[in-house]
Formats: structure tokens, sequence, C-alpha cells
């Protein structure tokens, strides 16, 4: 009966490390990431949860003769942004999965 002892203190350690999983989760949703283009010109404010919830634009750089190039750049800010957002989330994250072997679990 000794192997059920260690399965149960398994299962706990299992819960405490969930618990603190979804905690950080939760941090991450707070935590925010910027993403410019343009030097500065458009910039891309996005949570660890990849939610946009800021897009700033000078004025300098809307012209509407080129309404395109504001286009690019507000894309380039945004990819930038969610490529931070994916990097804080990876650094977050990444704690819990080291030295475990899970496939596919994140």
């Amino acid at each position: 009966m000794r192997g059920m002892g260690n399965m149960q203190n398994m299962m706990k350690q299992m819960q405490k490390m969930q618990k603190k999983m979804m905690e950080a989760q939760e941090q991450l949703g707070e935590k925010t990431v910027e993403g410019t283009a343009g030097g500065g010109m458009v910039t891309v404010v996005v949570t660890g949860h990849k939610q946009i919830v800021e897009v700033n634009i000078k004025d300098e750089v809307v012209d509407p003769e080129d309404v395109e190039m504001l286009q690019d750049l507000i894309l380039a800010a945004t990819n930038d942004a969610l490529k931070k957002a994916d990097e804080l989330s990876n650094s977050t994250m990444g704690q819990f999965t080291k030295g475990m072997n899970l496939p596919g679990m994140f």
C-alpha cells in the first residue's frame, strides 16, 4: 500500500503546480508589452493574453495620400507587440514546463 501515499503526494504536488500556473496565467493578462513601428510613429500595446489595449498613432504619420504606409506601420507594430506577448508568455509559463516532458501542453 506504500504506493498509494506516493500517488497522493504526487497529486498534491500537481494541484499545487496547477494553482501556481493559473495564477501566473492571470498575471500574464495584467502585464502589457509594447510594439512599435516607424521609429515609434505607431505604437500598439498588448496584454500577455494577446488583447490589444491601445493603439497610438503620431499625427505626422497620418497622410491621406498614403494610407497604405499607415496600414503597414499598424500591422508591423501589432505583429511586434504580439511577438513580445509570445515571448512574455513563454518566459512566464516556461518555468512550469522546464524539466518536464509534457508534449502538447502549451
